[in-house]
């Protein structure tokens, strides 16, 4: 607790243009924001820009942090994840391809991918928007792990069934855009989702 009142107070100087107050809060938050950028992107150069882009970030917009929404790290991880998503989305159109992945029945660790890449809890609030039959579907597969046989038998549903409602509810939230709807920084319509 008393390294996030400290944290704060680097962003309050930070905001009135405070350049050691930078340097101090950098040194102790590069190792992170650099961690997270790496698992995201998966390349060392794309993890180095990443942090780059978040770091200017917080130099430049410091005053925006609200420390009635969480951590400074929370709020450091959110950015990180955002701006490594951003350049995962222009390197490739990421969550269609591995939508369509999910959607060809090559499902065995593309899901796991998928849930990786992106945090439950903007899944979550994406499924609000398909039918409750395929949001369950998806939710026993992707968060609980249950296996289709699994699903099939506590729906009371055929196999087939749930194979389909799980298919239908993930091409639904391709259709709605609702995911990047959810993370996407600038607003508006994104690249690479049709």
């Amino acid at each position: 607790m008393e390294e996030n009142r400290e944290d704060i107070r680097l962003l309050k100087k930070i905001a009135k243009g405070s350049r050691s107050a930078f340097d101090r809060f950098y040194e102790n938050y590069r190792a992170f924001v650099f961690q997270i950028a790496m698992h995201m992107t998966g390349s060392r150069m794309e993890a180095e820009d990443v942090s780059h882009d978040v770091f200017l970030e917080v130099y430049q917009k410091a005053g925006q942090y609200k420390a009635s929404k969480g951590s400074v790290a929370s709020w450091l991880a959110i950015r990180t994840k955002s701006r490594a998503l951003d350049r995962l989305r222009k390197r490739k159109p990421l969550l269609r391809d591995h939508l369509e992945e999910l959607l060809s029945g090559q499902e065995i660790g593309a899901d796991k991918q998928f849930l990786s890449q992106l945090e439950k809890d903007i899944i979550i609030e994406a499924l609000k928007h398909i039918p409750q039959e395929q949001r369950e579907a998806i939710f026993r597969s992707y968060f609980q792990e249950e296996t289709h046989k699994e699903i099939a038998s506590s729906m009371n549903r055929p196999l087939g069934s749930v194979k389909s409602l799980i298919r239908y509810g993930l091409n639904n939230l391709r259709k709605q855009k609702a995911i990047l709807g959810i993370i996407g920084s600038n607003g508006g319509e994104k690249d690479g989702i049709s």
